[in-house]
């Protein structure tokens, strides 16, 4: 993070600013991926109108930087009048696609209205393996076409991995795909649970061995000595500290205008078809609570030996029961890096392994408005 950014996030920590958004413009995609945490099908979606009020109530809260995303962004047919609203607005846009539907025109158009970066998901190298885990024959084509155009006419494109047994060994080879292409590459090793708390994809998981692998490889992290050193435990610093900006700087809105901390946090906060934007940001009681809380009022972690460098996901924390708690996966990327197994995974690997039931996120009923598409 630039010195710059570092500083507009402090100042809107400071002066409770939703700095960042991100904006789901529909659940329906092109591809079916096997890990995908959303429900496809379309229960409502906010039309044009509504997503472009929402973008001027979103800049006059002093939302900047701006994640347009989906499922796929290119499925509605508004997609271009909605982008030109938001640059009008000076939104810092990046986008998130699987880059199918991108041809020379909507990559100049992209090109043209200045979008600060698109985000391309590649799971592998390999056709076979992509178009496998995307269901979609081609699809790897495709999206390199898509990513080829785009830096053609210097669009800073990133290619993005999520890693599981599928493609657990290709991350190297999407990453020198990124490299002969001139994008950038970031690799996730988390698979988000379904939006409605199912945790049955989380079978999707590479294994210790290979997550191991992941958090030692130089390539990826940097100085892996540095980076898997033994935990010193949070300081008294850390246990002030703010597990993340979701809630804080950061919130996610759904295509049905549902609000909430994070999209990987879905405690349902407010809808903007019901009150405006900042009267959610600033007043929702589900937000106050998620900005109530520090690692000191975590039982668990605030005396974790990790607790000081854990990446914990307090999202992910909620999926699991309780965002107070600890994440799970999280204590496992802690014991990848270290070899240092926390008191909660410990106690995980003992216990049986049962299923929690679901936080049935629900779609709040509310009258439909008729679709753009």
């Amino acid at each position: 993070m630039s010195a710059l950014a570092a500083e507009m996030a402090a100042r809107a920590l400071q002066l409770g600013i939703p700095l960042s958004a991100q904006l789901d413009l529909t659940y329906r995609c092109n591809e079916r991926c096997v890990h995908c945490y959303l429900d496809h099908r379309d229960h409502g979606e906010m039309a044009t109108a509504e997503i472009l009020d929402l973008l001027d109530q979103m800049a006059a809260a002093g939302v900047f930087y701006l994640t347009l995303s989906g499922g796929e962004i290119l499925m509605r047919k508004d997609f271009f009048e909605i982008l030109e609203h938001a640059r009008a607005l000076t939104f810092c846009i990046k986008l998130k696609t699987n880059g199918v539907l991108i041809r020379a025109p909507q990559a100049g158009r992209i090109r043209a209205l200045g979008v600060e970066s698109v985000q391309i998901s590649i799971y592998s190298h390999r056709p076979e393996t992509h178009d496998a885990i995307t269901k979609m024959p081609g699809s790897l084509r495709q999206s390199i076409r898509a990513a080829r155009l785009l830096r053609e006419r210097g669009v800073r494109v990133i290619f993005a991995s999520v890693l599981m047994r599928q493609n657990a060994r290709d991350y190297s080879g999407v990453k020198a795909l990124a490299a002969e292409l001139g994008a950038q590459f970031i690799l996730d090793p988390t698979i988000t649970p379904m939006m409605d708390g199912d945790r049955s994809i989380l079978e999707l998981n590479v294994d210790e061995e290979a997550l191991r692998e992941v958090f030692r490889n130089e390539g990826l992290v940097g100085n892996a000595e540095e980076f898997c050193a033994p935990p010193q435990g949070p300081d008294a610093d850390a246990l002030d500290c703010l597990p993340c900006s979701a809630g804080h700087t950061a919130c996610y809105v759904s295509p049905y205008g549902d609000v909430y901390p994070c999209v990987q946090f879905p405690l349902p906060s407010g809808n903007v078809r019901c009150t405006k934007f900042a009267e959610i940001w600033r007043h929702s009681p589900q937000l106050n609570d998620v900005r109530s809380i520090t690692l000191r009022d975590m039982p668990s972690c605030s005396l974790c030996a990790h607790g000081g460098t854990c990446t914990r996901c307090p999202g992910l924390a909620y999926l699991e029961g309780n965002m107070r708690g600890p994440s799970s996966q999280d204590c496992e990327k802690s014991f990848a890096r270290t070899g240092i197994a926390s008191e909660n995974l410990l106690a995980k690997k003992a216990a049986p392994q049962l299923r929690p039931p679901s936080q049935l996120i629900q779609i709040q009923s509310l009258p439909q408005a008729v679709n753009s598409e």
